[in-house]
């Protein structure tokens, strides 16, 4: 099926011929006026608006946030004759995915019309599947489509509704946290408290109160019963993260909780039932820690019936693109900037890193290009030299060298020398006299470059 484009121009001219330019790859409706335009939008979804910055005495900017109230995820190209970048900006900022003056180039307003409708498409496609996983109650945030991933999705649904203790493993910044949370989430006691207490960022004599409770008097400064985590989550799930942290004189009173559902409060001398689900994540070797004397063997035992083994980022490399797109969908929102995507030779460096702090890495990776990036599309340059040109490669140049071959190899001499242009462009900031002396070109060729590759608004 064909894309929706709306057009809103005032202009009959203008959505005559782009009507004209566009319906043979498009579903074209075009209005004059934005009320029936906003009217057909809250009950028809469309691809991608082509909006005019005036319309008649109104302007496109107000439009542009109705739009945008009635449909966010509708893609959104401004048009106008009265060319600034100070609207331009403006436009961006209020969620235009790009700005065009007129007269509009036909072939140029085609390409920016392609992009926008695969960048609606994109969106389209992970909004799809973080739905997909929403609704088999998984949580919103573990992203992948991999086969590792798809057994952990296995794995969440098999252990959602049963009682069965859990020991989630796996190197730091895998997601192991996201994991136990989708268990509770998605399970029958997602409705209970959820309480996360990680043993290796509390000090021993906190971490027993922070557990088990306290006593009035039990100790110098305890004016007040306190209750702990057991007996707050009672009925719900206590995720242990770091259990393999937690020392050894709290592990025999943690396995009691395991093996009799009941604990006593630090002074106290009652018994306390609690009816709670455990789920333990750990970083480290167990059994090692075990040989060493540091674990206890039989709360091991206890707490993996069940191991749910996270595998690290460079065993599900088919993963990272999504990662990307959701990270940087998440970044736009967060940073207030627009960011449209990643382009492919960034994306090809990101896959080939060997993340030793997995998707967490990813995500700070991301997050550093994003606050540095100026154009809206994350690329190369604005990557960290370390992800770039990895430590364990030989030296630098030679890492560099293989990233240039093979984009030269990959693209086409027009694409190399578009690039080439834009990026000295962005570089002087649009100024033209220093682009051409960088370039090597005249002032005249370097226009005809700038309207030979739609560089115009650069």
């Amino acid at each position: 099926m064909k894309p929706y484009i709306l057009i809103i121009d005032d202009e009959p001219s203008i959505c005559a011929s782009l009507n004209l330019a566009l319906k043979d790859d498009y579903n074209v409706v075009a209005f004059n006026s934005s009320q029936p335009a906003l009217e057909l939008l809250e009950k028809q979804t469309f691809s991608v608006v082509l909006l005019d910055l005036k319309i008649g005495a109104e302007n496109g900017l107000n439009v542009l946030n109705k739009i945008k109230e009635i449909d966010p995820s509708v893609v959104v190209i401004m048009m106008t004759a009265y060319g600034s970048i100070g609207t331009s900006v403006e436009a961006m900022k209020n969620g235009a995915f790009n700005y065009l003056t007129k007269p509009l180039d036909i072939d140029e307003l085609m390409v920016h019309v392609k992009q926008a409708v695969e960048f609606y498409k994109l969106n389209e496609q992970v909004s799809f599947l973080s739905e997909e996983l929403r609704n088999k109650g998984y949580h919103e945030e573990i992203i992948g489509n991999s086969e590792p991933m798809q057994h952990i999705y296995m794995l969440i649904d098999k252990l959602k509704d049963i009682d069965t203790n859990v020991l989630i493993t796996g190197e730091s910044g895998t997601g192991k946290e996201l994991v136990a949370k989708a268990i509770h989430e998605s399970g029958n006691r997602r409705n209970e408290r959820y309480i996360v207490v990680n043993c290796a960022a509390i000090p021993e004599n906190l971490l027993e109160l922070e557990l088990f409770g306290c006593k009035k008097g039990a100790f110098t400064g305890a004016i007040n019963d306190s209750k702990g985590k057991f007996e707050l989550a009672d009925k719900g799930t206590i995720f242990l993260d770091e259990i393999g942290d937690m020392p050894l004189s709290l592990q025999s009173k943690l396995l009691r909780v395991l093996q009799n559902k009941e604990f006593t409060p630090i002074g106290g001398s009652n018994v306390i039932r609690t009816d709670v689900r455990i789920i333990a994540a750990t970083n480290r070797d167990l059994p090692q820690l075990i040989e060493e004397g540091h674990f206890r063997e039989d709360l091991y035992y206890r707490i993996k019936v069940m191991e749910i083994k996270m595998p690290p980022l460079r065993e599900r490399v088919s993963d990272i693109p999504d990662l990307c797109n959701y990270f940087i969908n998440m970044l736009s929102k967060n940073l207030k900037k627009p960011l449209k995507g990643i382009t492919e030779e960034a994306k090809e460096v990101l896959i080939n890193y060997n993340y030793p702090g997995n998707v967490r890495q990813l995500a700070n990776i991301l997050e550093y290009a994003a606050i540095i990036n100026s154009t809206g599309v994350i690329g190369v340059e604005d990557l960290l030299d370390e992800i770039v040109f990895p430590r364990n490669a030989k030296n630098k140049e030679t890492t560099f060298e293989r990233v240039i071959d093979e984009y030269l190899s990959t693209n086409s001499i027009k694409e190399i020398e578009k690039r080439a242009v834009k990026a000295t462009l962005i570089k002087n900031e649009g100024r033209r006299d220093l682009t051409a002396k960088d370039l090597g070109i005249s002032k005249r060729g370097l226009l005809n470059k700038i309207n030979q590759y739609g560089l115009k608004n650069l």
